[in-house]
């Protein structure tokens, strides 16, 4: 395989290495939390910064408006509290207060997905990215390991509007070089392939390495892109490569519905349509358990990447 880690790393630890740099480098750059600061890894940065940080408590609505009202004189706002509570809970908000106006607001959001695990499907949010990138305006992150996560945060400090920043709780292999480029709304070509395009975003990224390491094994030659940025979509890497393969799988930690196999399929269905498998949760709520025992009984692990590509090539 190209790609090998040494270490695991949570991506929430990720976004509390860049938030602690943007301390010391973007003076403008101003977070509030609801109540998670050792959640959200932001430890560091009030270490660094005090006077910049804003303690909200469990008032999450509350927060975004003083993030949108912050952005009005000129600064930052990174807000901090778990995907869920980062969308449903404060949607009106995040849509009236932030998007409409095109604030220049950055919504990070831990905890995502079914590897939250063990505290069970009231905090496991898997429709997220359908919510946030249905708002006009809104950029949608959702980097795949440790060192992605700190080069998007450092990334989204220097871009102008509003931000959607999803990462996660559990430690994942750590397999993007540290000095790998980060360009927002650019997919990165991980390995090329010839039969089929595996096309995945956060965890499934490494999942889907996996999957095709051990399907080059069988003689199942597997093109991976790792599309960081959902919204907006980099439609010219995927199309260049289902030119070349005529067969795509999608993979992502989310519900079918909303997610990036969504986008994907909107996008070929207009420009070039393609066969297409999705590896992806089947719209259901998840379940109290480990990242690894949830990620193989909802079908987003290596073998039910391995699945769907067989699948697509029967």
């Amino acid at each position: 395989m190209k790609f090998t880690y040494t270490e695991k790393k949570d991506t929430r630890s990720g976004f509390g290495a860049g938030l602690a740099e943007l301390a010391d480098t973007h003076p403008n750059v101003v977070a509030l939390c609801a109540d998670l600061i050792g959640s959200l890894k932001m430890e560091k940065f009030i270490e660094k910064a005090p006077e910049r940080f804003f303690q909200t408590g469990i008032a999450e609505a509350n927060m975004m408006g003083l993030a949108a009202g912050l952005s009005i004189t000129g600064k930052i706002p990174f807000t901090g509290t778990f995907a869920n509570f980062s969308t449903s809970r404060v949607y009106d908000q995040i849509r009236q207060s932030i998007a409409y106006s095109n604030k220049n607001v950055k919504i990070c959001a831990s905890h995502a997905g079914l590897t939250l695990g063990e505290d069970g499907a009231t905090h496991q949010v898997l429709e997220d990215i359908g919510m946030m990138k249905m708002l006009p305006g809104m950029t949608v992150i959702n980097p795949c390991d440790y060192n992605q996560t700190k080069a998007a945060t450092l990334a989204i400090a220097d871009f102008e509007g509003p931000v959607y920043l999803r990462f996660g709780r559990p430690v994942v292999p750590v397999f993007i070089p540290e000095d790998m480029p980060f360009e927002i709304g650019k997919g990165i070509l991980l390995q090329e392939g010839t039969d089929v395009t595996i096309v995945a975003t956060g965890h499934l990224v490494w999942e889907s390495l996996v999957a095709a390491d051990e399907l080059e094994k069988e003689g199942i030659s597997c093109e991976v892109i790792n599309i960081h940025t959902i919204k907006p979509l980099d439609e010219e890497i995927i199309l260049k490569s289902v030119e070349k393969t005529g067969k795509i799988v999608t993979a992502e930690e989310h519900n079918y519905l909303g997610g990036l196999g969504e986008s994907i399929a909107g996008m070929l269905a207009r420009r070039r349509p393609t066969r297409q498998e999705f590896v992806a949760v089947n719209d259901t709520f998840g379940e109290s358990a480990t990242p690894a025992e949830l990620m193989k009984k909802y079908k987003i692990d290596s073998a039910a990447v391995k699945e769907a590509v067989k699948r697509i090539l029967a």
